[in-house]
């Protein structure tokens, strides 16, 4: 039997989606309260790695392959190089300047809301991405150097 009881199988798989789901209300909300990129991509993670630990690896594997965990944790790099980027073009010739916030939101009363920040929400969720994917690849590497059962190693 792969994984763990049915109880615990059962359970993982209602709490999965509570965990991943505050995850990215952490993320979206990171620059409104405690949390942000980082905290809410290890929540993520967690999630994955609730399935990894009730169910298997090829379990958590079949819902998040170790490719497509690849490409997002690069994707999250990317995108957090394109925030950089942008606000070095957008002409204030220092990185991550909040061109969104100085040009759009400036005069409007949005403090306190969602989308009062301007481009630091966009770098919470690519720092997201890409802790959550990272965190998420390390336990896949990780979980491939366990020693089996079958193994009779006495030494």
């Amino acid at each position: 039997m792969k994984g763990m009881s049915i109880i615990v199988k059962t359970i993982s798989s209602w709490v999965k989606m509570l965990i991943f789901l505050f995850g990215i209300y952490i993320i979206i909300t990171g620059h409104l309260s405690p949390g942000g990129g980082f905290a809410g991509g290890v929540i993520l993670a967690s999630s994955y790695v609730l399935l990894m630990l009730a169910f298997g690896r090829d379990f958590a594997e079949e819902n998040l392959s170790l490719s497509i965990a690849s490409k997002l944790d690069c994707v999250g790099a990317l995108m957090f190089i394109a925030v950089a980027l942008f606000g070095f073009c957008y002409g204030a010739a220092s990185f991550f300047y909040n061109f969104i916030e100085q040009k759009y939101l400036a005069t409007q009363d949005t403090a306190l809301k969602l989308v009062s920040a301007g481009t630091i929400p966009l770098s919470n969720i690519a720092i997201g991405l890409k802790v959550g994917a990272s965190l998420f690849l390390v336990f896949l590497v990780l979980s491939e150097f366990r020693l089996h059962p079958s193994d009779d190693r006495q030494e």
